[in-house]
């Protein structure tokens, strides 16, 4: 599943890459713009997956929140968070298809807080709790395990992609809203 869920959205992966990309991060303003831009996706989704039930799933959806994280980087760094409309309720491949976008995140926040790590700027130095969050920790690998174990038919497949296509469509209009 995870092979055909890359393969399905490759595209609008390279496509958000590209938008995020035109961030200057190591300038206080830029990497404003990135952190309200991500909040303003990554808010309501969080809020709908709540909604959903993730915690159902992902027993340990607490510790993968990264609301607190992001919403205390942009008090750090002046920023407000503009929360795009929340997407609407999420069935269980929705979840798992958001999932795989949130997650799947983390493995760029590692490359972009290396970006960052020698910009010289102790504003941005002192927020990056939401690129750092879960850093350590296992959230990437038990996810895929979740989403390995799903017997997944091929509607299920489509709706998977479905869903996070929807996650990705979000944090493109975010980033558009926030250029």
């Amino acid at each position: 599943m995870r092979e055909r869920l890359k393969h399905a959205i490759a595209h609008a992966h390279r496509d958000l890459d590209a938008r995020y990309a035109a961030y200057r991060l190591t300038s206080v303003d830029g990497y404003c713009r990135f952190l309200e831009a991500s909040a303003a996706a990554l808010l309501p989704l969080e809020a709908a997956l709540d909604r959903a039930g993730v915690a159902d799933l992902f027993l340990d959806w607490p510790r993968r929140l990264r609301r607190a994280a992001i919403t205390a980087d942009l008090d750090r760094i002046g920023g407000v968070a503009h929360p795009l409309q929340s997407p609407a309720l999420l069935g269980r491949n929705g979840v798992l298809g958001t999932m795989y976008v949130l997650e799947g995140s983390r493995l760029g926040a590692k490359y972009l807080l290396r970006t960052i790590a020698d910009c010289g700027e102790p504003r941005i130095a002192a927020a990056t709790r939401y690129l750092s969050h879960g850093s350590g920790q296992p959230l990437w690998r038990t996810f895929l395990a979740r989403l390995e174990s799903e017997q997944v038919t091929p509607n299920d497949e489509v709706e998977i992609i479905s869903g996070a296509q929807s996650a990705f469509d979000m944090f493109a209009r975010a980033a558009g809203a926030a250029a």
